[in-house]
């Protein structure tokens, strides 16, 4: 019976791996340093003082924290790979990373029914999305994904492991893991498989109906500045739901048959170090009023006196 996992990693050759740790830790500093800046200028301009971007510094600081549950440990084992990984440490592990991934998914499935009530509903704003409703959202939505962890974690690691220990990725993903679980827990196997698919499906499905009464308002729309604007708004917010969404539902959402040792930790890479490292990128190029926030705050900066 397995006791700890060693994780395998990217590569044993030290001169790649010193690599691919200067890479990944230059993504990283890029990936703190965009919603370092986001969360800072969303609690200090009050004229972002709105859901949207309540919901986008939330978005940011939970984003952080996801990172930090994977990344630092990646970059450790790139400089002293195959540690072995006791399997409490990789159970933490994963109930923080599935934790904040799902309260990741619910707080874009928030914006979206926030960019619907200001477009399909504008004179009921106030009402729907008031400051309580919508640091209700926010609370719900982490509270949400915890929950949910810890019953797919309950259930993985009340499972029995069997040998070989080594997996070939780089921190402890629910797909190998599961293909570590001991022979004749199939059933289970594809119940936690379900559920996963579940609970990225469904917050999915409910941001495209969003953006289907978006689409269906906008065409009713009588003026064409309107329509420009409603749309403006709700791109860059459709881009991180594809990217996101994409590599989850195909990460997750499918049989246990389709996971191919050693090559899904590459498509990994994408949504614990890229798709981070962009959302704050895609946000602030995208969005004037962050842009305009971002240049008040530089200029008051090179304003303030010296010493």
């Amino acid at each position: 019976m397995v006791t700890e996992f060693v994780l395998l990693g990217f590569t044993s050759h030290p001169g790649l791996a010193r690599l691919l740790f200067a890479l990944f830790l230059l993504m990283y500093a890029v990936t703190l340093a965009g919603n370092g800046l986001i969360m800072t200028v969303v609690w200090t301009d009050p004229l972002l003082h709105t859901p949207m971007y309540l919901f986008l510094g939330s978005l940011s600081c939970s984003e952080t924290a996801y990172t930090l549950v994977v990344i630092p440990q990646m970059l450790c084992d790139l400089l002293a790979p195959h540690r072995p990984f006791p399997l409490a440490l990789c159970a933490a592990q994963m109930f923080f990373f599935v934790a904040l991934g799902v309260a990741d998914c619910l707080l874009l499935t928030a914006m979206a029914w926030d960019r619907y009530v200001a477009i399909c509903h504008p004179l009921h704003y106030g009402t729907f999305m008031s400051q309580r409703i919508c640091w209700g959202l926010v609370m719900g939505s982490v509270c949400g994904g915890f929950i949910l962890s810890s019953i797919l974690t309950g259930v993985i690691f009340s499972l029995p492991f069997c040998a070989p220990n080594h997996i070939p990725h780089f921190f402890c993903d629910i797909p190998p893991v599961l293909s570590r679980i001991c022979p004749g827990y199939g059933t289970i196997e594809v119940t936690v498989t379900a559920l996963v698919a579940m609970i990225l499906i469904i917050p999915f499905s409910f941001i495209m109906l969003s953006y289907g009464c978006i689409l269906m308002a906008s065409l009713h729309m009588s003026s064409a500045q309107y329509c420009h604007k409603a749309f403006s708004t709700c791109g860059a917010h459709l881009t991180v739901v594809f990217l996101h969404y994409g590599c989850a539902i195909f990460s997750y959402a499918r049989p246990k048959g389709s996971y191919i040792e050693g090559q899904d930790h590459i498509l990994a890479v994408s949504y614990t170090v890229l798709i981070p490292m962009l959302n704050p990128l895609i946000y602030t190029l995208r969005n004037n009023e962050v842009k305009g926030a971002l240049r008040k705050m530089m200029c008051r900066g090179c304003l303030l006196p010296k010493g």
